[in-house]
């Protein structure tokens, strides 16, 4: 009898062995499913306008935007990602026109330019992975305008008497800085696919919520961008 309860201790003590070892290779298996940092680059085209144009093909700018990124998991499903971008934005058909009535003359000038403006963004994405290999992100984006040009035509008409010239010229001009608000911020939605470990593409709406332009204060003009690339992890 002793034998027999001998017999059942050390089976029973190799069982409670065997599952100790089986929920500690799970657990280990488990946190192992944490990805590492990583850090990457990323690239790709803008297609940009302003707020106060209507939905158009014609009023897209296409610029480019560039640079590096991190990837910090914050568990198997969710993870930060902050950015570092050189982001062309502005627009295109952006339409202006005056008119000066002096004496018997009235001179009309109209501008269509394509304006184009450059920012270093910092966007801070938090990522959500429903499935392998997809997610879908939102986050803030802060913004630093560097520079801009404006690039179209000018078209005045001069009118005396009822009879009309009408002068077309080209023209390129720098955009004075001190126009343009330093510092713009916007909200990013979008989402991505990882083909690879490394490899993936990205699509990103952006629109901004702080006001380009701060020397005319009743216009309410914002930057609003469609972003599509490629990311590449190290």
């Amino acid at each position: 009898m002793n034998k027999l309860f001998l017999g059942l201790a050390i089976v029973a003590g190799s069982l409670v062995f065997a599952q100790e070892t089986q929920t500690t290779a799970t657990i280990t298996t488990v946190n192992k499913e944490k990805e590492p940092i990583r850090f990457g680059i990323k690239g790709g085209a803008n297609s940009a306008q302003f707020s106060q144009q209507q939905l158009s093909a014609n009023n897209q700018k296409i610029g480019f935007n560039a640079g590096v990124f991190v990837n910090i998991p914050l568990s198997k499903q969710f993870s930060i990602q902050p950015e570092a971008l050189y982001n062309q934005l502005g627009a295109r058909s952006v339409l202006s026109s005056t008119e000066v009535t002096t004496g018997a003359t009235t001179v009309k000038t109209q501008r269509d330019y394509k304006t184009t403006l450059n920012y270093v963004s910092v966007p801070v994405m938090v990522q959500f992975k429903p499935a392998e290999n997809f997610y879908v992100e939102a986050g803030p984006e802060f913004s630093y305008f560097i520079d801009g040009k404006n690039k179209g035509e000018n078209t005045v008409t001069s009118t005396t008497n009822g009879i009309a010239t009408t002068q077309k010229n080209s023209v390129s001009e720098t955009i004075n800085k001190d126009d343009i608000n330093k510092f713009n911020f916007g909200l990013g939605l979008g989402l991505g696919y990882y083909f690879t470990r490394n490899l993936g593409i990205n699509a990103r709406y952006v629109n901004s919520l702080t006001k380009i332009d701060k020397s005319r204060p009743a216009a309410e003009n914002n930057n609003r961008v469609f972003q599509l690339g490629l990311n590449y992890k190290f």
